[in-house]
């Protein structure tokens, strides 16, 4: 003897765009929206090869953090490099502002690389200057 699934919402068998109430013995009358079910695939994270570790691209916040802040090396902080960006910035107050233009143009940089290929050069080999 097979016994009934445990009372709860499942997936209406007749649409499967809701669920529909199983009180224990039978189908009820309510529904509702399908939840996302756990089989939707969240966007994949970026693998880099060799390192055995998944690793999230810091490419958006850091290409937008050089073009707005680049001068002050806020940039070079988010992406772990203290010792670059405290010289990015005395570099822009000892020259008032001008080195500022390093960082919209590794801003530019940042942004027009693929995802991979901002993690294999910024975040995995750290390279600190464009």
């Amino acid at each position: 003897m097979t016994e009934n699934p445990a009372p709860g919402w499942y997936p209406d068998p007749q649409n499967p765009m809701q669920q529909r109430h199983w009180n224990g013995a039978g189908w009820g009358e309510e529904t509702r929206p399908a939840t996302p079910s756990s089989n939707t695939v969240p966007p994949a994270p970026l693998y880099v090869p060799g390192q055995g570790a998944v690793v999230e691209s810091k490419k958006t916040t850091a290409g937008i953090l050089a073009i707005v802040l680049g001068g002050f090396g806020a940039h070079k902080f988010y992406l772990g490099y203290t010792r670059v960006g405290i010289l990015q910035l005395l570099l822009t107050v000892v020259t008032c502002g001008f080195t500022a233009v390093i960082g919209l143009a590794e801003g530019i940089v940042y942004l027009t690389k693929s995802d991979e290929e901002f993690v294999a050069t910024y975040q995995k080999n750290q390279k600190t200057w464009f």
